[in-house]
């Protein structure tokens, strides 16, 4: 195996490598030494407790297996240093070249199980945001009821070094049109309010914390703009650096006509952030400096999908090489193939979410990537049900394997959990969350019989417990 050179190493250590998040275990250890399956070594500061050294040995492109110009996707084990962080390094094989790095947080299974947060509406029963422990191991779910108060929290983020929870309060009144920072105890689950600041926008409808546990990025629905927020020490929320108004008028169906920013994310190398906007029928590209807290113009700008589509949410496969955007109003998911070098978007496929009998009104909703890549899985508003389809990883295109009925009314969202065994539906208009067990060969949907009750649940994030 070729040794990475020293300007690959350089460019690592000075862009990508800076503010990876590592447990206080991790830094007693400044050497992390990988599998011996793996080609890749991190070495950790005992001080700082960065990652401060990655080697990395490329995959030849006559390796078994691996063709020329593809990207290999390792995980790097740390053994027994954490059982927290796990660090993915995505390299193009055959070309001696690195294409891209994500830093992300993988939570094993544990004995204390994990803490389930539900974001919900409330313009009924609902009072916050609400909680349960689900025991993977031994499938048990156990209502904590409600964690904290706080309007409208429709979509919830965890920071990577999961102490905290973020919120928007997606409304229009004087206590909306704002984001919520809360602490977490990851002993009880327990929410502490931290502060809560404007939004700089009408109906905030999406936020994601980028890669560094930096920045907190949000969507502001109908007023079609978009802001970043940087984080403070303590995990409250700073003013907001960057604001950029989105503007057009390509969309073409009822809701369409103007910019309306419906989620956002960053790429799995963090170099990129893109919005899904369903206005515009476009997804919106943006270069991103962490570091500052700011967002630039991309070129290419943007990528279209088909006229009328309404595209919701958006997700990048884990492998960095593609993309998935469900659309509202088509009912449909696009596929793109993802160039992470210059962040552009290129349509390959589109298929629809519903059964070829179904002849109703519906609105496609969630749209998840199963972690090991292999399945992707949307849901739909109207048939209820959840769409199941089996990833290419060669080419990124979809292959439907099945669609199943959620038990319940409205999927707004569904997650998977942090071992990648269970899937959760939250059933917004039948107040509950289902759960479902996850076929690890097929990707196949099978209910558990486990359903939480929560009031107008539109949102579910996972948080390890310790």
């Amino acid at each position: 195996m070729p040794k990475a050179s020293p300007d690959l190493r350089r460019w690592l250590l000075r862009d990508q490598l800076k503010a990876i998040p590592v447990s206080k275990e991790q830094r007693k250890h400044p050497r992390a030494k990988s599998d011996k399956r793996q080609s890749l070594k991190v070495s950790f500061d005992p001080g700082s407790g960065t990652a401060v050294e990655v080697a990395v040995a490329l995959v030849d492109s006559n390796d078994e297996g691996i063709g020329a110009g593809r990207i290999q996707s390792a995980i790097l084990p740390l053994n027994s240093l954490t059982k927290i962080a796990n660090i993915a390094v995505i390299a193009v094989t055959g070309l001696s070249s690195l294409l891209c790095f994500g830093a992300l947080l993988a939570a094993p299974s544990n004995d204390r199980g994990e803490f389930v947060y539900i974001g919900t509406y409330t313009d009924g029963k609902s009072k916050g945001i609400y909680g349960f422990r689900f025991q993977p191991a031994a499938g048990k779910l156990e209502a904590l009821g409600l964690m904290a108060e706080s309007v409208n929290p429709s979509f919830l983020a965890v920071h990577p070094n999961r102490q905290y929870l973020y919120a928007v309060n997606e409304t229009e009144s004087s206590l909306g049109r704002s984001i919520s920072a809360f602490a977490i105890d990851r002993k009880t689950g327990k929410l502490t309010f931290l502060n809560r600041i404007p939004s700089r926008g009408g109906a905030p409808s999406d936020l994601v914390v980028d890669k560094t546990g930096k920045c907190l990025l949000v969507a502001n629905y109908t007023s079609g703009s978009i802001a970043v927020f940087p984080l403070l020490e303590d995990g409250r929320l700073g003013e907001a650096t960057t604001v950029i108004q989105q503007s057009g008028s390509r969309g073409n169906k009822q809701g369409q006509g103007a910019a309306r920013p419906h989620s956002i994310q960053a790429s799995v190398d963090n170099r990129f952030v893109v919005t899904a906007d369903l206005g515009l029928d476009q997804l919106l590209v943006y270069r991103f400096d962490p570091k500052h807290a700011t967002l630039s113009s991309n070129d290419p700008p943007f990528a279209n999908v088909d006229p009328g589509s309404g595209p919701r949410h958006f997700r990048f496969h884990p492998s960095g090489r593609f993309a998935y955007v469900i659309n509202e109003l088509l009912s449909t998911i696009t596929v793109f193939q993802y160039d992470a070098l210059r962040g552009s978007l290129a349509a390959i496929q589109t298929v629809s979410t519903l059964p070829k009998s179904f002849s109703g009104k519906n609105a496609a909703a969630e749209i998840v990537v199963h972690p090991n890549g292999n399945f992707l899985y949307g849901s739909n508003r109207g048939d209820n049900s959840i769409a199941v389809f089996a990833i290419d990883r060669v080419q990124g295109t979809l292959t439907q394997v099945e669609i199943v009925p959620t038990g319940g009314k409205t999927p707004r969202n569904i997650a998977i959990n942090p071992t990648g065994s269970y899937l959760f539906a939250a059933n917004q208009d039948s107040d509950n969350v289902v759960i479902f067990r996850i076929g690890p060969n097929s990707g196949r949907l099978k209910l558990t019989g486990i359903i939480g009750e929560a009031p107008r649940p539109v949102c579910i994030e996972f948080v390890p417990a310790l």
